[in-house]
């Protein structure tokens, strides 16, 4: 069976698209686990399947390079938009796209895609976590080292941490011990911050079931809720990511944050399998 895909990505953190409005891959999960590898099929950090929607515009299942399936991916969900303006799948400057996260409305803006990713939820039980309530800079212990923790779901859970330093933390060490915390029930993404002013933030990001990637958009949206949560910046940041820049706004107006970034096609491929 020939597959044909769309390698696509947001500031690095890249996908294969693959449209599957008219047809089903049998071991999706599988196949996409196999061709994630880079150095012996596509190479990606999560694939994005393009399906029809009885709810919206058009569905979107993301699952990440471990074959496992996740509610949300805001880098992707831009790319998912770029896919189908520049296919001509539909002719509405604003989307409506169905996740497991919800309804999701990614909006022309210029050359970049501005998402709505709606309110984040911050009671520890809907993130999910063990704890009830909000956990904001709450002390863990994790191979002697203490970390205070503040937890945000922007529709797929996100732990974010202060660093003072990020270009000298070990993110490879400590982002999988916390990833699989027993406080998390689902496993969680881990986003260490550095606060630069009140208006810029650079990340890093280690990605449940990815590893360390060049960007996350949700990422990107839960540690600009967190550090205002925390009195670092305020509603309007910057974060700056190994792989570019996306603008985050956590509005007061309708509690919704809303992330405004790039999405670039690279190239069209099949694959046989």
């Amino acid at each position: 069976m020939k597959i044909n895909f769309t390698k696509m990505h947001g500031l690095g953190n890249d996908f294969i698209l693959i449209d599957c409005r008219k047809k089903n891959i049998p071991g999706l999960s599988g196949m996409i686990k196999k061709y994630s590898n880079r150095n012996f099929g596509i190479g990606f950090d999560q694939a994005l399947i393009l399906l029809p929607s009885k709810k919206a515009d058009f569905r979107m299942d993301i699952y990440n390079a471990d074959g496992g399936r996740v509610e949300m991916c805001g880098n992707g969900i831009r790319c998912f938009a770029k896919y189908i303006w520049d296919r001509g799948l539909s002719k509405k400057e604003v989307l409506e796209i169905e996740t497991l996260a919800g309804i999701i409305k990614p909006e022309k803006v210029g050359k970049m895609v501005r998402v709505d990713m709606g309110e984040p939820i911050l009671e520890g039980k809907e993130i999910p976590t063990t704890m009830a309530g909000r956990i904001i800079n709450y002390p863990i212990l994790i191979e002697n080292e203490a970390f205070l923790i503040t937890c945000v779901s922007m529709g797929n859970p996100h732990c974010v941490i202060f660093i003072e330093n990020i270009d000298r933390f070990p993110v490879p060490r400590f982002g999988p011990l916390i990833e699989n915390y027993n406080m998390f029930p689902k496993r969680i993404n881990v986003e260490f911050i550095q606060v630069l002013n009140e208006k810029e933030l650079k990340m890093k990001v280690w990605e449940r079931g990815s590893g360390e990637t060049l960007a996350c958009g949700t990422g990107a949206c839960a540690s600009a809720v967190a550090a205002h949560l925390n009195k670092h910046t305020g509603r309007k940041v910057t974060v700056h990511l190994a792989g570019g820049d996306l603008k985050i706004e956590w509005s007061e107006k309708d509690n919704h944050v809303y992330m405004t970034g790039p999405a670039v096609e690279v190239f069209e491929g099949v694959v046989e399998v």
